[in-house]
C-alpha cells in the first residue's frame, strides 16, 4: 500500500510539473520552456541527396530536360 501511494504521489508531481512548464510556455513566461518545442518550417533544398524532396526535384528537372520519357 505504501508503494502505491508513493507511485501515485510521484506521478501527480510529474503531471503538475509538466503542466506548469506547458502553461509557462503558453503564456510566454520568461525562463519557462515547454516540454514540447515549437515546430519550425525549413524552406530550401534538402540536406540529404536521397531525400524524397530531392528525388522529386531531380525527377521533375530531368523530365523537363528530356532525359526521361515522362
Amino acid at each position: 500500500m505504501r508503494v502505491l501511494r508513493r507511485i501515485l504521489a510521484l506521478s501527480t508531481i510529474a503531471i503538475l510539473a509538466i503542466a506548469t512548464l506547458e502553461l509557462g510556455a503558453a503564456f510566454n513566461v520568461p525562463g519557462m520552456n515547454g516540454v514540447v518545442s515549437d515546430a519550425e518550417a525549413r524552406v530550401g533544398r534538402p540536406l540529404t541527396p536521397v531525400s524524397v524532396a530531392g528525388v522529386g526535384r531531380r525527377t521533375v528537372r530531368r523530365c523537363a530536360a528530356g532525359v526521361y520519357d515522362c
